[in-house]
């Protein structure tokens, strides 16, 4: 599965680890986004305000910020609806 260059997907690492994956995409990138779906929301919106807050020297904004959800067939073949956050972070 090939995912787009400047995206970076939440799943259940260290906060840290995407924090540092994200600083990593904006040295090269001029606008990085981040994205969670269901329980990984919460993470997401943490790496985002741990990069535009305490970073804030840098200076690195957040420019949009998208929710919507998704029908996701579930293992035993239920639909169901996912909640899906996509922030994007950009240099000021």
């Amino acid at each position: 599965v090939s995912r787009p260059p400047n995206v970076i997907f939440i799943g259940k690492k260290y906060l840290m680890t995407y924090v540092n994956a994200t600083l990593t995409l904006l040295a090269n990138e001029p606008t990085v986004t981040i994205k969670a779906r269901g329980k990984s929301i919460t993470s997401a919106v943490d790496v985002s305000q741990i990069i535009v807050k305490r970073l804030n020297a840098v200076g690195y904004k957040i420019t949009d910020v998208r929710i919507f959800s998704e029908r996701m067939t579930s293992l035993d073949g239920r639909e169901r609806n996912v909640s899906t956050i996509e922030i994007d972070i950009a240099r000021s």
